[in-house]
C-alpha cells in the first residue's frame, strides 16, 4: 500500500504538503497582481502564474494517487494557457499600435 503523503521524485520522496502549499502561494501571488496590476501585459503574467499553480497542483495529486489523468489534463491546460498567452499578446499589441495606453481602465470603449 503507497504512502499518500510522499509524492515520487526520482530516488527520493516529496512531502505533498510542500508542493500543494506552493502551488497556494504561487497563486496567490497571481491572483493579487491581477486584482492590484493596471498593466495589461503584467495581467496576462498574472493569469499564467495562476494557471501553472493548478498544474503544479494537479500534477501533485496525479503522483500522489499514481494516476496519470491529471498529467494529461495539465498537458491539455498547458495548450490551452499557451493558446491564451498568444491570442492575448496579439490582442494587446494591436490595442497599444492604435491608442498609446498603459492603464487598463483606459481601455473602456472597443471603438478604435
Amino acid at each position: 500500500m503507497p504512502d499518500y503523503g510522499q509524492i515520487p521524485v526520482g530516488a527520493g520522496t516529496l512531502d505533498a504538503r510542500l508542493v500543494l502549499g506552493l502551488a497556494a502561494v504561487l497563486f496567490t501571488i497571481g491572483a493579487i497582481g491581477v486584482l492590484i496590476r493596471r498593466n495589461p501585459l503584467v495581467i496576462l503574467v498574472c493569469i499564467e502564474l495562476m494557471l501553472n499553480a493548478a498544474n503544479l497542483t494537479l500534477v501533485a495529486f496525479s503522483a500522489q494517487l499514481h494516476n496519470l489523468e491529471g498529467q494529461l489534463f495539465t498537458l491539455m491546460t498547458m495548450t490551452v494557457a499557451a493558446a491564451e498567452a498568444v491570442v492575448g499578446l496579439a490582442v494587446l499589441v494591436d490595442i497599444f499600435r492604435v491608442r498609446d495606453v498603459d492603464d487598463i481602465d483606459d481601455l473602456n470603449e472597443l471603438k478604435g
